[in-house]
């Protein structure tokens, strides 16, 4: 066997493995794997055409990062989703976002808010659903939406703060996608990055941290409503 067929054989698995890591992960912050679901072995190998090892081997690597729970003689679960966690993880991104802004906006150059100007526009321009009649997540609205927010902050100098904020973004991330649902048809998304937009370019600190800090509690509030109305919707279950 030459050296590139035995590479290539030692490859495959991992690479499976990878493969099947991103798509669970990618699912379960876009809440298409919902907390507190279980996730099933059987139904994994069909649903992800992967075989049990890559998928025990992906499941172990999302338990370690915090998005699913294993349980003894139980299997795994998507974790449950936390009102309490939610709450930190909101309020400790509007701290340090609320720094970083700061900072792009000291650091501001004509460069850096053409980035924005540009960023912005392509968001404005994309449909948030792919159904206009209900909400039907739009991947392209969740890439330009996440383009905008990193440029946003991304001029503060600093790759560490840049580095959390978009740790803190992704353990968020299916919060935002549970919230979605609700926010679609009363919630204007829209308007709310325009006012920041703004702000922002205005030069306007206080009014900009301001505006992109009631941004992610207002979406925290959706998911906390849904919680009110169904406390125990998110609980492990074994169905």
């Amino acid at each position: 066997m030459s050296q590139g067929a035995i590479t290539r054989a030692v490859d495959a698995p991992a690479t499976r493995a990878s493969d099947v890591y991103e798509r669970l992960k990618s699912d379960i912050l876009a809440a298409e794997l919902e907390p507190g679901r279980k996730l099933q072995l059987r139904f994994l190998m069909e649903h992800y055409g992967a075989g049990q090892t890559p998928l025990r081997e992906a499941l172990n690597r999302l338990a370690s990062e915090g998005l699913v729970i294993g349980k003894e003689q139980r299997g795994f679960f998507v974790k449950p989703a936390s009102l309490d966690e939610l709450r930190e993880l909101t309020k400790t991104r509007c701290w340090v976002e609320g720094l970083a802004l700061r900072e792009s906006m000291a650091n501001a150059t004509a460069e850096w808010e053409e980035t924005l100007l540009v960023a912005h526009h392509r968001l404005d321009r994309t449909p948030r659903s792919l159904d206009p009649d209900k909400f039907v997540s739009n991947p392209e609205w969740e890439q330009q939406h996440r383009r905008f927010h990193e440029i946003l902050i991304g001029n503060c100098g600093s790759k560490p703060l840049i580095a959390f904020c978009q740790q803190l973004a992704e353990r968020l991330a299916r919060y935002r996608a549970l919230s979605s649902r609700k926010a679609f048809r009363v919630r204007k998304v829209g308007d709310e990055h325009a006012q920041l937009l703004r702000a922002t370019l205005e030069g306007h600190v206080e009014d900009a941290v301001a505006l992109l800090q009631a941004h992610y509690i207002r979406t925290a509030d959706f998911v906390e409503s849904d919680f009110a109305s169904a406390p125990s919707a998110n609980e492990p279950s074994d169905q």
